[in-house]
């Protein structure tokens, strides 16, 4: 997206650290979660169908350089200048041995034209040991650590069994900014039991922390979740945002967050077979180039 409102997108937040044009390539580490395996919990998190969020080339137990280089022919030939950023994006990125995720890290940025790393996790999930390493590897590389945070309400992280608290975020967020390497923010909008206050207070939250990026998407009821299973039981009721309201909530989200906060993305797209609701029948860069002429019309609520 361009430049909405103070903030920068996610290229401008790139160009301070990368000259040139970057592109994001998946990668399955073949890693669970710590809410699956037991370490934390079982079942993983109500909403969570990670086939939702993993392309095709990125396939589970394939060699890193095999998926980075698959993703690369993918983009190539549309953008043949192009260079890319290794981003472990499957389950939670971080949840092994030091040695075994360094080696993994490592393979990734070996791969010719691959810059750098973005690793999604979880707040619970990043050792000092790891962490320690992370900050060595990034005296050479580009490398940002992005924490699926989703919410700053820890009765609704508890509903969606995330396993995780918001003082568990706010103390990976500062032990990864101590350590110099940038941190973005994932948060989901309409999680259960969440209205705008709620989600305006998470907005809250997160500028009182030293963030560098965050990306938002709408929750989506994904098929085969037991969140989809609890609303279908009438267990839990979920509201699916009609997109005009949608578009208006993020243009009230831009004007809430700290300035200097970079914004990636206000929405996720599921694909069709998976997704029951909110089926907009919008494109991801058509609800952007609606989100820019309606924020820049300055023609939205403001208050709440």
């Amino acid at each position: 997206m361009n430049r909405l409102g103070s903030h920068d997108d996610f290229a401008t937040f790139l160009s301070r650290f990368l000259e040139g044009k970057h592109q994001k390539i998946s990668v399955n580490a073949g890693l669970s979660c710590p809410n699956r395996d037991g370490k934390k919990g079982t079942g993983g998190c109500t909403y969570c169908n990670n086939q939702s969020f993993s392309p095709a080339f990125a396939g589970a137990f394939r060699p890193v350089a095999e998926q980075l280089e698959s993703g690369k022919r993918f983009f190539s030939g549309k953008y043949p200048t192009m260079r890319y950023l290794a981003y472990f994006q499957s389950y939670t990125a971080t949840n092994s041995s030091t040695p075994h995720l360094m080696d993994l890290f490592r393979q990734a940025l070996d791969v010719e034209n691959v810059d750098g790393l973005i690793i999604g996790t979880r707040p619970d999930c990043m050792s000092g040991d790891l962490l320690a390493n992370l900050k060595r590897l990034a005296e050479k590389h580009f490398v940002m650590v992005e924490y699926g945070a989703e919410t700053s309400n820890d009765s609704t992280l508890a509903t969606v069994n995330r396993c995780h608290t918001w003082s568990d975020t706010v103390n990976a967020v500062n032990r990864t900014k101590e350590a110099g390497i940038p941190v973005g923010l994932h948060l989901i909008m309409g999680l259960p039991g969440e209205g705008e206050k709620e989600i305006m207070e998470t907005i809250d939250a997160v500028n009182a922390l030293p963030v560098d990026i965050v990306k938002c998407h709408q929750l989506q009821l994904i098929r085969g979740t037991r969140l989809a299973a609890q609303v279908d039981s009438g267990e839990i009721n979920v509201r699916t945002f009609e997109v005009d309201e949608y578009l208006s909530l993020c243009c009230r989200i831009i004007d809430r967050l700290r300035t200097d906060i970079a914004i990636e993305r206000f929405v996720s797209q599921s694909p069709d077979e998976l997704l029951i609701a909110p089926r907009w029948g919008l494109k991801n860069y058509q609800f952007t180039d609606r989100l820019r002429k309606l924020y820049n019309s300055g023609v939205y609520r403001k208050e709440f």
